[in-house]
C-alpha cells in the first residue's frame, strides 16, 4: 500500500491512531520497529539534531534532505512538520511537489507568520497568519499535489496565541473549506480542556489531530471520545536521546574511560543491524568475490575442573553454567560476535556433555594424563591462517578480543598488568616483558621476555590470561614449534609456558597486549561465584 494511502487511513474514524516523533533515518527506523503506523517528522527535533533553533534556521531544503533519509529507511507514512510552509503559497506548493517525490505522505502547516517561532516560546506574543492568506496557501498545496491521497494538515495556533474557542472555530471552518484533510488543534495548557472543547464543538466534520505534550497525563480515551483521530507524541525520542547522550558524555569525561558505559548502551552490532548491514553483506556475497572470515578460533576445553568439586563431577568445567548459559557458550558467542565463525573445540572429560551448535569438535581422550600442549596438538591442523587460541574456562570483556584481533603482529598474547599472586602457584603463567605496563602512550611495542610460575616476583609485569592471536605467519611458527616439542619424551606434560619459551629461544618475537583486569579465570568455587556477576 502506498504511504499516502496508509496515512489517509490513519485519519479515518473508528479507532484512535498514533504517530511517534523521529528526526533522522535511524530514529525513524526505531519508530517503525516499535510498531507505530506512522512517523511525525518534528521540526523542533530536526532543528535540534542539526544544532539550530526551531525558528526556520534550517532551510526547507535541509529539512527535505532529512525527510528523504527517513522515508528511505522506512515503509510507514511520514507526516512532516512543515512549519508555515517555508514562505507564501508558492513556497508551500513547491514543498508539496518535493515531498511527493521523496515519498513523504503528508505535511502539516501552521497558521503563523514566517519565520516561525516554536509554539512553546512566548506563544501568546506570536502573530497569527491572515485567515484568507492561509486558506489560499492550503488551496495552492492541494492543487499542487499529484497523488490524490497526499494529505495537507492545517495546524491551528489560536489557542497558543491566547485566543479562545470562537476564533479557533472560525479559522477551522475556513481551512476546512479550503481543502485541509485534517486539523491539528494545538494547545500548551497542562490540561486538555481546550482541545476537548474544540473537539466537542467541531462534531467530527473532518479528522482531528492533537499533540498532548503538555497535557500528557490525559487518558487517550478522552481524546478519542472528543472526536480526535490521531495523536502525535511530538518530541520524545529527541529528548530521550539528549538525556542519554548527556549522561554518557559526562560519565566518559569524568572517568576518562568507557568501562562504566560500554555495557549500558547499544552495541555497535545493534547500530549495524539498524543500518541493515546484513542486507549489504548479502549483496556483497552476491556481487563481490567471496572472502574469508577474519579468523578461526581454537578453544581448549578438555579438563574436568576437579577444583570445582561436585559442580564438575559429571559436567566439564567449560559447560558449567554462568547464570543460565554454559561458560563455553558465552565464549563462542563472543568469538562469533567478532566475525569468527569457524570454531574448533578440543574436548576431553565427559565429552558427550560438551554441546555447542555449529562448531567442530576434536577429542583428547587422554585428557586425564596429558596437559595443555597435548590438547592443542589434537587441533594442530587448524593452526593455519589467522587464529585465536583460548582456554575454555575464562571470561573476558569483548573489547579485549576486538583489540587483540586488531593487532597486526604475528603472535600476540594478552597479559593482565593488574596481576596478583594467587594459589596454586604451579599453574600460574606470570610474565616478564621488556618494559612494564604504562598508561602513557608509547610507540614502542611491549614484547615477551619470559613466562612461568616461578619468576622473580620483583620482575613480574603481568599474568598471561590464556588468550593468543596469530597471523598466518605466526600460525606457521606456532605449528612448527608444537611439532618440535612433540618429539620430547615429556611432551604430554608440557604447558603453554614451554611453548612460549621454545619460541623465545628461537628468537620469535611475541607481542604483549596489556589489559588491566576485566577478565576472570573460572578455576575454583570462589571464582565461579564471581563469574555469576561478571
Amino acid at each position: 500500500m502506498k504511504k499516502t494511502t496508509q496515512f489517509r487511513r490513519l485519519l479515518q474514524p473508528g479507532r484512535l491512531e498514533f504517530l511517534m516523533e523521529a528526526h533522522n533515518g535511524l530514529s525513524a527506523t526505531i519508530v517503525a520497529e516499535a510498531g507505530f503506523k506512522g512517523i511525525w517528522a518534528s521540526g523542533l527535533s530536526i532543528a535540534a539534531a542539526l544544532g539550530v533553533r526551531d525558528n526556520n534556521e534550517a532551510s526547507w531544503t535541509q529539512v527535505l534532505e532529512v525527510v528523504e533519509f527517513m522515508s528511505d529507511a522506512t515503509d510507514i507514512p511520514i507526516l512532516l512538520d512543515g512549519d508555515t510552509g517555508f514562505g507564501n503559497f508558492n513556497n508551500a506548493r513547491r514543498l508539496v511537489q518535493k515531498l511527493e517525490q521523496r515519498g513523504c505522505a503528508a505535511v502539516c502547516i501552521e497558521d503563523k507568520l514566517f519565520p516561525k517561532t516554536n509554539s512553546f516560546i512566548a506563544g501568546e506574543k506570536q502573530a497569527l497568519a491572515d485567515v484568507d492568506e492561509f486558506a489560499g496557501k492550503i488551496k495552492s498545496m492541494k492543487d499542487a499535489q499529484r497523488d490524490p491521497d497526499f494529505c495537507v494538515v492545517a495546524r491551528l495556533e489560536a489557542f497558543i496565541a491566547g485566543w479562545g474557542l470562537e476564533e479557533m472555530l472560525r479559522r477551522a471552518e475556513a481551512y476546512h473549506a479550503a481543502g485541509a484533510d485534517a486539523l491539528l488543534i494545538h494547545s500548551k495548557t497542562k490540561t486538555p480542556d481546550q482541545v476537548l472543547a474544540f473537539g466537542r464543538a467541531w462534531q467530527e466534520r473532518c479528522p482531528l489531530v492533537c499533540v498532548p505534550t503538555t497535557y500528557y497525563a490525559t487518558p487517550v480515551e478522552q481524546l478519542e471520545q472528543a472526536g480526535y483521530n490521531l495523536v502525535i507524541w511530538a518530541n520524545h525520542n529527541c529528548r530521550a536521546a539528549i538525556t542519554a547522550m548527556q549522561n554518557v558524555s559526562r560519565t566518559i569525561f569524568q572517568q576518562r574511560s568507557l568501562v562504566s558505559v560500554e555495557d549500558k548502551i547499544a552495541t555497535v552490532k545493534e547500530v549495524f543491524r539498524l543500518q541493515r548491514a546484513e542486507e549489504l553483506a548479502a549483496a556483497e556475497d552476491r556481487y563481490l568475490p567471496r572472502r574469508a572470515e577474519f579468523a578461526r578460533a581454537i578453544i581448549l576445553a578438555a579438563s574436568q575442573g576437579a577444583e570445582l568439586g561436585e559442580v564438575t563431577r559429571t559436567v566439564p568445567k567449560a559447560m558449567v553454567r554462568i547464570g543460565n548459559t554454559p561458560l563455553l557458550h558465552k565464549l563462542v558467542s563472543d568469538l562469533r560476535a567478532e566475525r569468527i565463525k569457524e570454531i574448533v573445540v578440543v574436548r576431553g572429560f565427559a565429552k558427550n556433555e560438551v554441546r555447542v551448535p555449529g562448531v567442530t569438535f576434536v577429542d583428547n581422550d587422554a585428557y586425564a594424563t596429558t596437559a595443555e600442549l597435548a590438547s592443542l596438538q589434537k587441533a594442530a591442523e587448524w593452526i593455519t591462517g589467522e587464529v585465536v587460541l583460548t582456554f575454555g574456562d575464562i571470561l573476558f570483556r569483548r573489547y579485549i578480543l576486538s583489540n587483540l584481533l586488531a593487532d597486526p603482529h604475528d603472535i600476540v598474547v594478552v597479559v593482565d598488568a593488574n596481576w596478583q599472586p594467587r594459589p596454586p602457584v604451579g599453574q600460574m603463567d606470570y610474565v616478564i616483558t621488556n618494559r612494564p605496563f604504562s598508561l602513557k602512550y608509547s610507540e614502542d611495542d611491549v614484547m615477551l621476555e619470559a613466562v612461568g610460575a616461578d619468576l622473580p616476583k620483583a620482575r613480574i609485569t603481568g599474568e598471561w590470561i590464556g588468550l593468543i592471536k596469530t597471523t598466518a605467519t605466526g600460525s606457521q611458527r606456532l605449528q612448527a614449534a608444537l611439532a618440535e616439542l612433540a618429539k620430547r619424551p615429556d611432551f604430554n606434560q608440557l604447558r603453554f609456558d614451554a611453548l612460549f619459551r621454545h619460541l623465545l629461544a628461537q628468537s620469535t618475537p611475541i607481542k604483549v597486549h596489556f589489559i588491566t583486569g576485566h577478565w576472570l579465570d573460572v578455576d575454583n568455587a570462589e571464582t565461579l561465584l564471581e563469574a555469576q556477576n561478571f
